[in-house]
């Protein structure tokens, strides 16, 4: 059995990719507009909280109503295989007969399957409505969503935070644009792992997409600085 950290793997790896190319976004326009740092800190935090929470609650809700919906149907198939026995093992007989089984070997296959009530109702739930029982909790989906987004969307602001307190005698825009790279990579590794695709195809496809969403803030912020200046 996994363990319950890799269960919310995915929520963690979808929330820091948000985070971090959103966040970059935010920092990546208001250097385009020349904003001083304490702008970009503060619209940087602001982000943080409200698209982190928005996201952790989109999050919450969509798994809550799957959540939902699953015990519903669930409560039918235990109803239908209670009142009304005959017409679940017709289905269950139609499912494995579309699989290819046929004659005495598909009715020992059906009476297995239906001589016990939870088999059979689990059965008709994953063959007959695709569907299976989600073990995770919408609650710690929601907080591991706003946790990754939070922490992976703190990374591009980390410089600016230093030079607030100490000076830097480099750009801090550099700097962070440095450290998102790398979190980008490290982010995408993760999303290579998790969809269990090429690690290095989605580096390159985090490292893609957060660029463009960088580079289209930093001009839409420079066009604007010039145009309200």
């Amino acid at each position: 059995m996994e363990s319950d950290w890799k269960v919310y793997l995915p929520e963690f790896v979808y929330g820091g990719i948000d985070g971090s190319i959103t966040t970059f976004a935010v920092v990546a326009g208001a250097a385009g507009a020349n904003l001083d740092s304490k702008i970009v800190i503060i619209l940087g935090f602001a982000n943080l909280i409200a698209d982190g929470f928005s996201m952790s609650v989109g999050s919450y809700l969509s798994h809550k109503s799957e959540k939902h919906n699953w015990e519903k149907l669930h409560k039918l198939e235990w109803k239908e295989v209670n009142e009304n026995p005959e017409e679940g093992i017709e289905e269950i007989k139609l499912i494995y007969r579309k699989k290819g089984f046929t004659g005495p070997l598909l009715e020992n296959i059906v009476r297995q399957i239906t001589s016990d009530k939870k088999i059979w109702v689990d059965t008709m739930m994953k063959e007959e409505l695709e569907m299976l029982p989600n073990v995770k909790s919408p609650v710690s989906i929601g907080v591991t969503t706003f946790f990754s987004f939070f922490a992976i969307g703190l990374i591009p602001l980390l410089f600016y935070v230093w030079d607030m307190i100490r000076p830097l005698p480099f750009s801090t825009f550099h700097g962070s644009a440095f450290l998102t790279l790398a979190a980008f990579c490290a982010i995408g590794f993760l999303k290579g792992y998790v969809t269990e695709t090429s690690k290095m195809r989605s580096v390159v496809e985090t490292l893609f997409l957060g660029t463009i969403a960088a580079a289209l803030a930093y001009f839409v912020g420079n066009i604007l600085e010039i145009v309200f200046d």
